[in-house]
């Protein structure tokens, strides 16, 4: 591992923990079998979605998106406003930056409104989820080599000037969600400034029922060395599940001074405790 990477001190041991309600093993294996057969009817249809118009195709995804999450048993709780500028119209997409907890944070974010995600290269090789990924036009990362990062940065700029909306999660790694979470790196933001774009905050969180008490849901924490497959198990063994999307006031990316003053701004944005207030917002 290259020692510039982020790092959270986050492990699974200490941070992914469920306090509330459990499901049965009959219940859970039930939900995680309906959970990957979306992942794979996902996975079969794409060549077949990538031939509808942009609009039913999009109409199609976050569909599907919002099925993955409620196949595996967690609700889904939307905050704001998600439309996002239309990217045919020759304006430049948007930078949609959010916290980053769980492999659920992909579906959760494309159940609202799909983008192009960036993504490390390592999701490309995962079951079911890295074919799909690739077919959707995620933009792979490779983490460990800091040369590749120019590249990177004209890639997404490329995207953004095309009309794309881009997905980042800017702190390079998964946190827990139970602190402020890490740095937003400004690479990212770089490329919203060359391609002239607005920047998106997104804030997620997951809680566990009753989500009115505001208590974070470790079980969805995919965090440290954890496997696929154990994060899969504690998600369908959690009760009362919420996943929480909050979408907060875009920035124009000609605002602040420089990219590491954007991201800055960004990071406040996602990590002011205020944005956890519960407004009026959508349960699904």
């Amino acid at each position: 591992m290259n020692p510039w990477l982020p790092t959270a001190p986050c492990t699974p041991h200490d941070c992914a923990g469920h306090e509330g309600r459990m499901r049965g093993r009959p219940a859970a294996a039930a939900l995680l079998l309906a959970g990957c057969a979306c992942i794979l009817a996902g996975t079969l249809g794409a060549p077949f979605a990538a031939m509808l118009g942009a609009a039913r195709r999009e109409w199609l995804i976050r569909r599907w998106a919002y099925g993955v999450v409620r196949a595996f048993g967690v609700r889904v709780r939307i905050v704001g406003t998600p439309e996002l500028p239309d990217g045919t119209t020759g304006a430049p997409g948007t930078l949609v930056v959010a916290n980053h907890i769980s492999w659920l944070d992909i579906p959760l974010v494309a159940a609202v409104f799909p983008g192009r995600m960036l993504a490390k290269s390592e999701i490309r090789d995962w079951p079911l989820l890295g074919p799909l990924a690739a077919r959707g036009g995620t933009l792979f990362v490779e983490r460990d080599r800091l040369r590749a990062l120019p590249a990177t940065v004209r890639t997404i700029g490329a995207a953004l000037r095309g009309g794309s909306h881009v997905v980042v999660f800017p702190e390079g790694t998964t946190w827990c969600g139970r602190g402020p979470g890490g740095r937003f790196g400004p690479a990212a933001f770089q490329a919203a400034i060359d391609a002239d774009a607005t920047v998106r905050p997104v804030r997620i969180s997951y809680r566990a029922a009753p989500a009115e008490h505001d208590t974070p849901a470790g079980a969805a924490a995919f965090v440290g060395d954890d496997p696929l497959i154990a994060s899969l198990w504690r998600v369908v063994t959690a009760a009362g599940l919420t996943a929480e999307i909050r979408f907060l006031p875009p920035i124009p990316a000609r605002g602040p001074a420089d990219r590491r003053a954007l991201a800055r701004r960004a990071q406040a944005a996602v990590a002011n405790e205020s944005a956890n207030r519960p407004p009026e917002s959508v349960h699904h």
